[in-house]
């Protein structure tokens, strides 16, 4: 036996640190839920798994960025609809007042309803999301992807020729109080302005298609994106209990195996006694 080494107690020692660090680990992984402690985990692994994760983010902000698309396009939608609307009721104004069993007082009460809603339209053309015009003639570019690729919405203008004139003033009251142009085809121009609308409805809700789309495409890129991240970080509950349950019993085990080498010193020295 010797006496001045306990080598019995120096490798048990050992051991039970080793479970003891083992043990912490194990812990610390079901408390976090990840099973990369440290780089020294798996190196590898965590640099992908950063840069996946970095990726995941920047396509939630263009998430972000085409769901504000869609409201912007929805928007503008609406406010053509309601431009829709007001056209309807102006067409049938001017029909109203080509009845020539109306008063000149009720043809007077259409020009002011039909002025109104010219004024109306006109508002519109000036309305604005968050601080950008809608129906400038200006497209606006929405990112597209994570690595900052974009498109442009399709640039959208109320004021273009047919509705221009419309809204121009030249819509008066003639000919013993008629609703008409100058030139007497009040109606034709109404249904000119209707149509440049419905092709401008009919525009915006192409974008609001492509937007859907590539939000769609963002949305299961992201669960790919996501799914990968958690192969790559997340920890098996199962298994890493097992490695818990078992370095629980090697540490209890080394301990007591360290108590019982430190014994064998204290029974030589009883020999010598």
């Amino acid at each position: 036996m010797n006496f001045t080494a306990n080598i019995g107690a120096v490798r048990a020692g050992r051991v039970l640190e080793e479970s003891s660090n083992h043990l912490n680990k194990a812990l610390t992984r079901l408390a976090s839920g990840t099973r990369l402690i440290s780089p020294e985990d798996d190196s590898a692994g965590l640099v992908v798994s950063e840069k996946l994760g970095a990726e995941s983010s920047r396509i939630n902000a263009v998430q972000n960025n085409l769901a504000s698309a869609l409201s912007y396009s929805q928007t503008q939608d609406g406010f053509l609809e309601k431009i829709t609307n007001a056209l309807n009721r102006m067409g049938e104004l001017a029909a109203l007042a080509l009845d020539n069993t109306k008063s000149a007082s009720d043809k007077n009460q259409y020009q002011t309803e039909f002025a109104d809603l010219k004024s109306y339209i006109s508002d519109i053309g000036t309305k604005d999301f968050n601080g950008v015009s809608m129906f400038n003639g200006s497209g606006i570019a929405v990112t597209k992807d994570s690595d900052g690729g974009s498109w442009t919405l399709e640039a959208q203008d109320i004021n273009g020729e047919d509705l221009a004139f419309l809204l121009d003033g030249s819509v008066t009251v003639t000919n013993a109080g008629a609703l008409t142009l100058i030139d007497g085809k009040s109606t034709t121009y109404i249904d000119d302005a209707m149509e440049s609308v419905l092709e401008t409805r009919a525009a915006i809700g192409s974008n609001i298609t492509r937007i859907g789309l590539t939000h769609e495409k963002m949305v299961t890129f992201n669960e790919n994106l996501t799914a990968a991240v958690s192969r790559i970080r997340d920890m098996d509950v199962a298994e890493e209990s097992t490695r818990f349950a078992k370095y629980n019993i090697l540490l209890q085990s080394g301990s007591a195996m360290v108590a019982q080498a430190n014994l064998l010193s204290q029974n030589a020295l009883r020999l010598i006694g």
